[in-house]
């Protein structure tokens, strides 16, 4: 039993199961900080202090500790600090903000402003929408003073005149580009000319929506994640004729909400939806194959993702994944590629009800009381192969899919760094964070063994695996994303 007594043994081991349940065996320091316990108890204080100075050193020297400083360290540190908002735009006060459209994201942005002590405007179609979408705008947890401080600074309205004096409004309206369009020409003509009207959009694009404004120099993108209290990123989307100005008051903004700016170039999906979508489209092609829902979820969570692909699929609701796909369907015409696992959400579409979530049937059953759990109801639309894939061989499948397509955001130019990237990807969808990030995941790995593990996925799944040529550059000549253990200053350039 050791110096603590005949419990504590049976005290360790289910610290130790508690400790990987959470962590997945993905965070090293959990597993030093019980084994420092556990070797201490066997032996005197001073032989104590030098096995933890030990497991000290073995964990800040490994890769886990240098990742996710030089992500959530350094360059969060940087990101918070706006060292990326352009030089020379003045500050502007902000005080009053509007935001049009009271749904559950408009709500979450107005709650949010106020919450920060800015003056909201939330305007719908008319006085009844605007103040059910405020009362619903902030998390019923927070306390009760606080709450009621910051609904005093929501002001319900139909009116588009209320928007005047507002140094900048969010469009947080669902629909297609013709009523966005409208929105934007009503708001424009009451706000003041350095007004900056912010597009909360997902899949439209930014520049295309800008073509609906007087002053395409002060639109720009807004994308927030949902549920906006607790998301920790906001993307920033730079439309073709952003100015430098609008941009740096949408960081502004971003940062008075507490909230880091993430920012982008103008493509479909942006960054952050496109790449988290192809973890989802992962897990559903897996489904479509034959695995395991099980073993797919299970595959995703020991991963380190906080959800698994089709819990996430439930989330962001399996009639707007459709509704996506038809619109990338009807923008490609002739050059349109179904994705994989494409047919799913169809399949589940033969089920009336089973949206995700939001109508409490999806990939999940949503019980009011209790945890969700997978619908036994997969089994006969996703008959189960008889050959299931080793659980590693998913894991990788489902995080390297999204790390080739970070990649390739950095080669378009959506991306203006690693560092953005690797940021985003922790902070917009819950990239494990042990990895540094999806870029940085590659450094880990060695780009080499990377790129050579990828031609062997795309050989067994198709050519969505298949490394850009950026990648095979870097193998070749030893290029890392990052420069050193703890890069300050930005990274060798990839291409």
């Amino acid at each position: 039993g050791g110096p603590w007594g005949p419990r504590a043994g049976p005290a360790l081991v289910a610290a130790n199961a508690i400790a990987h349940a959470r962590t997945r065996g993905n965070y090293p320091a959990v597993q030093a900080i019980l084994s420092c316990v556990y070797e201490g108890m066997q032996v005197g204080i001073d032989a104590g202090l030098k096995t933890e100075a030990r497991w000290f050193a073995n964990v800040a020297t490994g890769p886990v500790a240098r990742n996710m400083v030089r992500a959530l360290f350094v360059e969060m540190g940087k990101a918070n600090r706006l060292v990326r908002r352009p030089p020379g735009a003045p500050r502007a006060a902000l005080s009053r903000v509007g935001v049009v459209g009271a749904g559950a994201m408009g709500a979450g942005i107005a709650g949010a402003a106020a919450a920060a002590g800015l003056d909201v405007a939330l305007l719908d179609r008319d006085v009844e929408r605007a103040a059910r979408g405020k009362a619903r705008a902030l998390p019923a947890g927070m306390p009760p003073r606080d709450r009621d401080r910051a609904l005093s600074r929501i002001r319900p309205t139909a009116d588009y005149g209320a928007l005047a004096g507002c140094a900048l409004v969010v469009e947080a309206v669902s629909g297609d580009s013709a009523v966005k369009a409208g929105v934007t020409r009503k708001a424009e003509a009451a706000l003041g000319a350095d007004a900056v009207f912010a597009a909360s959009a997902s899949t439209l694009s930014i520049t295309g929506l800008a073509e609906a404004s007087a002053r395409p120099a002060n639109f720009v993108g807004l994308r927030f994640v949902s549920p906006v209290h607790r998301a920790k990123a906001v993307e920033i989307v730079r439309g073709r004729a952003t100015s430098g100005a609008a941009l740096a008051r949408a960081m502004d903004f971003a940062r008075r909400l507490g909230k880091t700016p993430i920012v982008v170039d103008d493509g479909p999906g942006f960054y952050i939806g496109r790449v988290s979508g192809t973890y989802i489209r992962e897990g559903l092609a897996m489904l479509a194959e034959g695995v395991g829902p099980a073993l797919i979820e299970n595959a995703g969570r020991m991963a380190g993702m906080a959800l698994g692909p089709l819990a996430m699929a439930g989330e962001a609701s399996l009639d707007v994944m459709r509704a996506v796909s038809a619109r990338e369907k009807a923008d490609s015409g002739a050059a349109w590629r179904p994705p994989p696992g494409e047919d799913a959400p169809e399949t589940m579409a033969a089920r009336p009800g089973r949206a995700g979530r939001k109508a409490g049937r999806g990939f999940y059953d949503y019980p009011e009381s209790g945890r969700k759990r997978l619908w036994p109801g997969l089994a006969a639309l996703f008959p189960r192969s008889a050959a299931q894939p080793d659980v590693e061989e998913a894991k990788r499948r489902l995080l390297w899919v999204q790390s080739l397509e970070a990649a390739r955001c950095l080669d378009e130019g959506v991306l203006a760094s690693a560092a953005d990237g690797d940021l985003g990807s922790i902070l917009g969808w819950g990239f494990p964070a042990f990895t540094g990030g999806a870029l940085a995941l590659i450094d880990t790995v060695g780009v080499e063994d990377f790129v050579a593990a990828c031609d062997r996925l795309a050989q067994a799944h198709g050519p969505r695996f298949a490394p850009p040529d950026s990648l095979r550059r870097m193998a070749a000549r030893g290029a890392r994303f990052h420069a050193g253990p703890f890069p300050i200053d930005g990274a060798e350039r990839h291409g």
